[in-house]
């Protein structure tokens, strides 16, 4: 039998990196110093500069990126923030520790990312505090549309990055668009580091201020708490090495997901896999999901031949117990709740064969 070909195989992009990281770590372990040191400076400088903005501060995690940078532009308890409910639930998760309302908009069929024209409908009906726009499977939303939208109403905007490192549209980068935005660098993201962490990049020197406060307890001064909703959030000394080293080669990676991905598109001939569309630089093919009126059927073929598939995310956040729970109305998502029974997510990573990926292209043609 062929060799299993995983979703995503974290043990060949470690071989693939191997050098690198173990100089990287080498340099913190030798230096003494674990947390918040010269690492973390390094990594925000060449991070915002990547990105195109002004600061970058590193956090813990992808989700603490979210909840303190939406605290760091006001949002707290009472607030009410639009996002979408087909992202995994992690920036519902964030508004709840805020004490937030999410207010869920659908998303479109084909891109799967907020819907332009129910955002609208919702900025006409009530006020928002905030709309959180997910970049989802690394696919860069139309940012000018969404920021004509919110704009007019004074909405401020914060990007969900953590599916979308290094994603481009017209010559600027995911992140640069919103008043801030998160990144994740859990270790499957197109950025990974070797454990969790996170990062909010802002053009605002204020907001910047705020989560620097924020992720460490609140301090003004050393010992010195004056800003409520702080916390223990801290990029560490390693994994800000790490990502340092990754960081030039990040657009490599996206340029191989991106050609992985393209031949998919162009070679599934399967009339029951609708496949996304080609795309340019904003999309760096974080995830490649495809999607199916008979799902499970699908993965069962693909299994068999030994390709893992997964699905992103099976559970729509508007249906997640913690919510649904409380009796109260759910939300009337139709193209939500349509994709969540119908995708299917395909190996794409950028240590994928060629040959691999043919295997994927044949199997899922002769379903």
């Amino acid at each position: 039998m062929a060799d299993r070909i995983a979703v995503n195989d974290l043990r060949r992009h470690a071989i693939s990196t191997e050098t690198a990281v173990r100089t990287s770590v080498e340099r913190v372990l030798n230096s003494g110093w674990y947390v918040l040191g010269q690492e973390v400076e390094a990594f925000e400088r060449e991070f915002s500069d990547y990105c195109g903005v002004g600061h970058c501060v590193g956090v813990a995690s992808g989700t603490d990126a979210i909840e303190l940078g939406l605290r760091a532009l006001g949002v707290g308890r009472g607030s009410r923030v639009a996002t979408v409910a087909n992202a995994g639930c992690y920036t519902t998760t964030a508004l709840m520790a805020l004490g937030a309302e999410p207010v869920f908009v659908d998303v479109d069929r084909d891109a799967k990312l907020m819907d332009l024209g129910h955002l609208k409908q919702i900025l006409s009906e009530a006020a928002l505090d905030a709309v959180v726009v997910t970049h989802l499977f690394g696919l860069l939303h139309d940012m000018e549309a969404i920021l004509d939208l919110t704009a007019r109403a004074g909405v401020p905007v914060f990007e969900d990055c953590a599916q979308a490192h290094g994603a481009r549209r017209g010559g600027r980068h995911a992140g640069s668009f919103g008043a801030a935005a998160g990144f994740s660098f859990y270790p499957t993201k197109n950025l990974g580091a070797v454990g969790d962490g996170g990062a909010v990049v802002t053009g605002s020197a204020d907001v910047a201020g705020q989560v620097r406060r924020l992720r460490q307890y609140g301090w003004e001064s050393r010992y010195r708490v004056g800003v409520s909703g702080g916390r223990n959030s801290r990029l560490d000394e390693v994994q800000a090495a790490v990502l340092r080293a990754k960081l030039p080669l990040l657009d490599g990676w996206n340029r191989r997901r991106r050609d992985i991905a393209a031949r998919y598109t162009r070679e599934i001939h399967d009339p029951r896999v609708r496949c996304p569309a080609v795309h340019g630089e904003e999309y760096v093919a974080h995830l490649y999901v495809v999607v199916t009126e008979d799902r499970e059927a699908l993965r069962a073929h693909l299994a068999e031949a030994a390709v893992m598939t997964d699905v992103h995310y099976p559970v729509p956040d508007h249906r997640q117990p913690v919510l649904t729970g409380a009796g109260g109305p759910v939300a009337a998502l139709p193209v939500t709740d349509e994709l969540s029974a119908s995708i299917v997510t395909l190996p794409c990573y950028p240590e994928l064969s060629d040959e691999e990926v043919t295997r994927v292209i044949s199997h899922v043609n002769a379903w």
